[in-house]
Order: structure tokens, then C-alpha cells, then sequence
């Protein structure tokens, strides 16, 4: 049985990372939205093959969540710890500066450095 702490945890967990997620790539959906990330999903339906359009779907997707995690990390909403491999507990939030979604989604950021499967950076162009 779960306890009031792992329920307050899942539900900030459901709320601020996979509902936001949801929202954010149903948003994209919308023929109207001009966020970049939509009118690149409108151009890649009308010329990619379907597989690519859903590998970016998916890489989108799933960058989407992380991305609301980190987001409710840096804002507080949700209150983590790590322990590193030789022990030391990093308080995600204070030693993050409140900058883990950035460094997660900038053009030299985590992705760009330790993912082996495709991402898409829409900013890579900007000084």
C-alpha cells in the first residue's frame, strides 16, 4: 500500500511531467499552434516517409516529459535528490541552479552529449 508520500509523489509525478508532456504534444497536433516544434510535425507529415515522422514524434515526445521533469525540478514543484555512483546526494534543484531543463534541452546540452539516439534540436542555428 502506498503511502501519503509516494501518493503525493505520484500524483506531481502524473501532473507536472506526463500530463504536461500529453498536453504539450497534443498542442503540437493542433493546425493552428506555431510553436516550432508543430510546424516542424506539419512539414515532416506532408514529406517524410511515416517512419520518420514518428521517430521524431517519439524522440519529441519523450524529450517532452524529461524535459517537464526537469522543468518541475527547477521550479520546485518537485523536490529530488541523486546519489552519485561514490555517494554523494546532489539536491537536484539547489546544485541544478535551477537550470536542469536547459542544460537538458540547449544545443550543447545533455542531449547533445550523452544521447545515442536521435534528437532534434530546432535552435541549433541560433547564436
Amino acid at each position: 500500500m502506498a503511502t501519503t508520500g509516494i501518493d503525493e509523489f505520484a500524483e506531481a509525478l502524473v501532473r507536472e511531467v506526463r500530463d504536461a508532456a500529453i498536453s504539450m504534444c497534443t498542442t503540437n497536433l493542433d493546425p493552428t499552434a506555431n510553436s516550432v516544434v508543430a510546424q516542424r510535425w506539419r512539414k515532416a507529415s506532408q514529406s517524410a516517409n511515416r517512419e520518420e515522422l514518428l521517430k521524431m514524434i517519439i524522440a519529441d515526445a519523450v524529450d517532452g516529459a524529461l524535459f517537464h521533469l526537469l522543468f518541475a525540478i527547477d521550479d520546485e514543484h518537485m523536490a529530488l535528490s541523486f546519489r552519485a555512483s561514490g555517494g554523494e546526494v546532489v539536491d537536484l534543484a539547489k546544485d541544478g541552479s535551477s537550470e536542469l531543463a536547459g542544460w537538458y534541452m540547449g544545443s550543447d546540452g545533455w542531449r547533445a552529449q550523452y544521447s545515442k539516439e536521435l534528437y532534434i534540436d530546432d535552435f541549433a542555428d541560433l547564436a
